[in-house]
């Protein structure tokens, strides 16, 4: 897996970059078929290793779907980080109540 063009893509665009899975598939395994749960895992591990995190956390199996890849340490995704551990907290039953009742969508988007 050669994820330099993405990483590259999204250092020219600020720290964030929105992709196709498609796009990310053609870096991952052109070979492959399908988007299998270990593959998109694998894809996951490979993109964090580089530096980067995706929203959503978890990628989708389709192809035709679009997620944003952002560098971890640029403010943007330090802030995710931060409202990814806060969502778990959220889960575990940590938060004080109502943290997310302003913002429904976030935590299905931080899963």
């Amino acid at each position: 897996m050669d994820f330099t063009v993405i990483a590259n893509a999204v250092e020219v665009d600020h720290g964030v970059k929105r992709l196709s899975m498609r796009f990310i598939k053609k870096y991952a395994a052109p070979e492959r078929d399908r988007l299998s749960a270990a593959l998109r895992e694998q894809i996951s591990k490979e993109l964090d290793a580089q530096g980067l995190m995706t929203l959503p956390r978890t990628l989708p199996p389709s192809e035709n779907e679009f997620v944003f890849v952002i560098q971890k340490d640029s403010p943007l995704g330090q802030v995710l980080s931060l409202a990814n551990m806060v969502a778990g907290m959220e889960r575990l039953g940590m938060n004080p109540p109502g943290v997310f009742d302003k913002f429904p969508e976030a935590l299905k988007h931080l899963a």
